[in-house]
């Protein structure tokens, strides 16, 4: 049998962008560029989502969305950088963890092991978070 190449699934993508441009702009609200916010993840308060206003400009917002907790010290936390297109209310993972710019598909393997939808799987991730 043979293996067929994956096709992206933007649908699926476009859906997970929107869901996450609504949730971000909740959250972000009227801030500023240079202003950050955090956000407790647990009642303790020890762990927390940290949103910083990177860039503003009038049809994108740049947001660098990190995690602090606890073990800081010891395990580097969750970092991205989102970027907010006001004009077709969309976000989108554009860095994470130190890499750049992902595709919509890769093939696999490949030499840094993304998985063939990393980029959807990335979004999902900032949905999930």
């Amino acid at each position: 049998m043979a293996k067929t190449a994956y096709v992206t699934d933007l649908k699926s993508l476009q859906g997970e962008c929107s869901a996450n441009y609504l949730r971000l702009i909740r959250l972000v609200g009227d801030m500023e560029q240079g202003q950050s916010r955090d956000i407790p993840l647990s009642e303790e308060g020890k762990n927390a989502l940290h949103l910083y206003i990177q860039e503003n400009a009038p049809y994108t917002t740049m947001i660098q969305v990190s995690q602090t907790g606890p073990l800081d010290h010891v395990l580097e936390s969750p970092k991205m950088r989102v970027h907010l297109y006001h004009d077709v209310r969309m976000a989108e993972v554009t860095d994470f963890q130190r890499e750049r710019h992902f595709h919509g598909r890769y093939r696999y393997p490949n030499p840094r092991m993304h998985q063939p939808d990393e980029k959807l799987q990335l979004n999902r991730f900032l949905g999930e978070w």
